[in-house]
């Protein structure tokens, strides 16, 4: 860990410095997408176009809603684009307060971070999507009395709810690899904890999907096998303890 003490004005200082890159970052992406962005619309709205019924398509609902759906698709693809920059800032803003032997992790952590985020939301809209919206359109739609008419609007703030559930789901085993690495937990820890894993698995889900059984499981089950994969990163990379402190630990347990 570093010995410079830096006041807080300059954590502040510091850290604005952070978001501003940032921001930046996002802004350029932001700007970029934005000019393809009917193309990326039609690309993510390949899944609900395959469920929804023959002679039937997305609809705008008010005059406006098209030139939203666009700047929020451009501001939602910019935001994917620039989480190396992002996640690169965030380790640099946290980094002078590890140790040197930790802060050679800050490559590995944005890498990892953004083949984790980019690998669930990809899992989500090439897996997942086509399922859960054949399942709600039929749902809705079973008994012919009533027709599917969704907006484009409404499906991209639902579409991007998902994409985002499934990116932070899939960056548990970043998670649980530096908390293993500064000591707050550790594979023993994570494994008699298992049963409360899966209980928030199931609670996530249903926060973060829509209120059907598919989704919610969709989204528990990668969070389940995610945590186990933790388990077995904690085990083989977390911070070793003292022999003694485990012992006493275990001791301690046991009483």
């Amino acid at each position: 860990m570093s010995d410079d003490r830096m006041p807080l004005t300059s954590h502040l200082e510091e850290l604005r410095r952070k978001l501003i890159i940032s921001g930046v970052a996002w802004l350029v992406a932001f700007l970029a997408c934005y000019t393809y962005a009917e193309q990326l619309f039609n690309l993510i709205a390949g899944p609900v176009r395959l469920a929804l019924p023959e002679g039937t398509s997305l609809v705008f609902i008010t005059a406006t809603e098209p030139f939203f759906t666009y700047l929020k698709i451009g501001a939602l693809s910019g935001l994917l684009i620039s989480m190396p920059v992002i996640f690169w800032q965030i380790w640099s803003f946290i980094a002078p307060g590890l140790y040197k032997n930790e802060k050679r992790y800050i490559f590995p952590f944005v890498l990892a971070s953004t083949l984790c985020f980019a690998t669930g939301a990809f899992f989500g809209f090439r897996f997942v999507f086509p399922m859960v919206f054949k399942v709600l359109i039929e749902f809705g739609t079973g008994d012919g009395q009533l027709s599917a008419m969704l907006s484009m609007g409404s499906y991209l703030s639902l579409s991007s709810k998902l994409l985002l559930a499934f990116g932070l789901v899939f960056e548990l085993p970043v998670v649980i690899f530096f908390l293993a690495r500064m000591g707050i937990v550790d594979h023993k820890m994570l494994a008699r904890n298992r049963k409360f894993a899966l209980l928030a698995a199931f609670v996530i889900g249903a926060i973060l999907t829509p209120p059907d059984v598919f989704s919610q499981a969709a989204l528990a089950l990668p969070f389940v096998i995610l945590y186990e994969i933790g388990i077995i990163i904690a085990r083989f990379f977390g911070k070793r303890r003292d022999p003694a402190m485990e012992q006493e630990a275990a001791e301690e347990s046991a009483d």
